[in-house]
This record gives C-alpha cells, structure tokens and sequence, in this order.
C-alpha cells in the first residue's frame, strides 16, 4: 500500500495578523479570566470550496437536506461574526461556501480559523475539483465565464483558480474529484460525509478503479491487487463485473485473496485510529485492478463488508464499472 498523497497539513495560522488599525469583525469574545481556549463546540462548520464548475453548491444542497444552516459567499472575516451568532440562536451545523470571487479575502482565512479555535471551533475544509476538461466542458454548457477569465481564455481562469486554491486543497479534510460523479452521486458522498450519528469515527469510502484509466486523485492509499488471477480471461466472466456472485466466488476463494484482506482489514483499523488522533475524519481507500471491472471491484465490496461488520462507517464507490 502507497500513499497517493502526502499528509495534508492545516491552514497555517498567523499569531499576529496583519490587519492594519482594523478591527476583526465579530471576532468571539472570551471571559477577561480564561487563560486557554475555549472547549470544543459540538457543532460543526464546514467550509465548502474548491473550483467553480466541480459543485460547491450541488456539495452544499446536500448539506442543507441534512439540516445543516448553509451561507453562501459569505466573507472570510465574518466567520467568527456567523459562528457566534449561530451559537447565540441555537443553531446546529453550519456551512459556508466559499469562492475565488472574493480573491483576497483568502489571505484572510489563516488568522480567522484561528479565531475560531481560539473560540473552541475548528472549521472543516470540503474541497471539490474536477479535472480541466470536466471544468471547462461543464462551464461551456451553462454558458457562464469563468469568474478569473477576465479578457483571456476559459482555460486560462481555470489553471489561475487552480493555483490560487492549492494551499487550501492541501489542507482540506475531504477533496472529492467529481470528474466521473453526477449531481446525485456527490450528495450521496457529501451525504455519507457528514450525516448520520457516527460521531468522531473514521467515515471511508472504498473506490474501486482501473489503472488503465488513471489514478484517483482524491484517495488516500491506494492498493494495488492485479497480484490475483484476472476474471478476463475466463471467457465465462469476462462480461460480469466483480458485483456478481461468479466473479466475486472466483476473485475471493484465491489462495491470496483471504490472508490479503485480513492483512488490510487489521491494517486499516489502525490507520483510523491514527487519523482520528490527527484530527482526520475523512479517507479514501483506492483499490485497484488494470480495468476496474472485476477484481478490485469484488475486493473493494468484500473489504468494506468487513469494516462495516465493525462498526466502521464505510461506503463502497466503484469508478470505472460501465466504462468499457
């Protein structure tokens, strides 16, 4: 197994913020006789981001059909305004959407994340992208320019959001890629995300996929088990895919298929308790085979049958099945 990724680190925070004679706009006021900060809110705030066209909003429609009280292009620098007011009226779960019109209001964000853990809150970072072609093809249809274009290309605007946006991808606590997704699959995985009661458990999606047809960009780990005998060249199952009974009793009862599952069942059990030491709530498991069809597809299921069996929030994608 081999990170596809190196660990993301947090949004760096500025002890001293350079704001001129500003004042911090609804900065959240602490008792004169507190020396540390303020215990962890049980509320959640989600900043929901990353590249136009990838579905910040469709991201955050998914929030509002869980409950959650979701603001749209609000300024940086009133997050701790909107926090404190949510926490005065009751409020539960809050996201914010949060977009590259504003520009450099993103220079702000580093020293109001900090504000806000000073408070007891430390907001979660829901990045979304998708890949040139997906973006450009997407903002084609709608007929919309690009909120960087300006006077050049499309395609120009889009690398320019790219760029700009870097730093704050590689702090995300979730990316998902929706290059291969359609409005309903993303809230379905935005759904998984952050619904439900599971708490501060590790939420894993298992995504099966084909190395012919690329990485996925968004996983954390990615195995690799075309060390199993191909199904393809069965002739009887080279049609079915790894969801059917022939496929998965032929990829499952190898002789290496069994140790290999138990060794990354045990393994993924310790690597959720090491991220949810570092505060990570989200991974992505990325399992593959050459086309995506058969082998990593009855992997990926049998593997996430068994994590659910403890207890492990775990939702099972495959990316490539339909493909051929």
């Amino acid at each position: 197994m081999t990170p596809s990724r190196p660990g993301s680190p947090r949004i760096s925070r500025r002890s001293d913020p350079d704001v001129g004679d500003a004042p911090i706009m609804g900065a959240v006021t602490t008792s004169s006789d507190e020396t540390g900060s303020q215990a962890k809110d049980s509320r959640r705030l989600v900043i929901v981001t990353g590249m136009a066209g990838a579905g910040r909003r469709t991201a955050a429609h998914a929030l509002e059909d869980l409950g959650w009280y979701v603001v749209d292009n609000l300024p940086p620098v009133m997050l701790p305004q909107l926090y404190e007011h949510c926490c005065a009226k009751g409020i539960g779960n809050i996201g914010v959407i949060l977009d590259v019109r504003g520009r450099k209001l993103f220079e702000e964000l580093p020293w109001v994340f900090n504000e806000l853990e000073e408070a007891g809150q430390m907001p979660e970072v829901l990045f979304v992208e998708a890949s040139e072609e997906t973006i450009v093809k997407r903002q084609e249809s709608v007929r919309r320019p690009h909120p960087l274009q300006d006077d050049g290309r499309l395609l120009d605007g889009v690398r320019q959001e790219k760029q700009m946006l870097s730093t704050l991808r590689a702090a995300a606590d979730l990316v998902i890629d929706t290059t291969s997704m359609n409005v309903h699959q993303l809230k379905s995985r935005v759904s998984h995300a952050y619904g439900g009661d599971e708490g501060d458990q590790l939420r894993l999606t298992v995504m099966s996929f084909g190395f012919k047809n690329g990485l996925p960009i968004d996983a954390d780990m990615v195995v690799d088990v075309r060390f199993l005998p191909n199904p393809h060249w069965v002739p009887e199952l080279r049609a079915h895919t790894g969801l059917t009974r022939p496929v998965r009793e032929y990829v499952l009862t190898q002789p290496s298929a069994g140790p290999f599952l138990q060794q990354l069942q045990s393994l993924m059990v310790t690597v959720a308790e090491g991220y949810l030491q570092e505060g990570k709530r989200f991974a992505t498991l990325a399992i593959g085979c050459t086309g995506g069809k058969h082998r990593s597809t009855a992997m990926a299921e049998e593997i996430g049958r068994r994590l659910r069996e403890l207890g492990m929030p775990t939702r099972v994608l495959h990316r490539d099945v339909g493909l051929e």
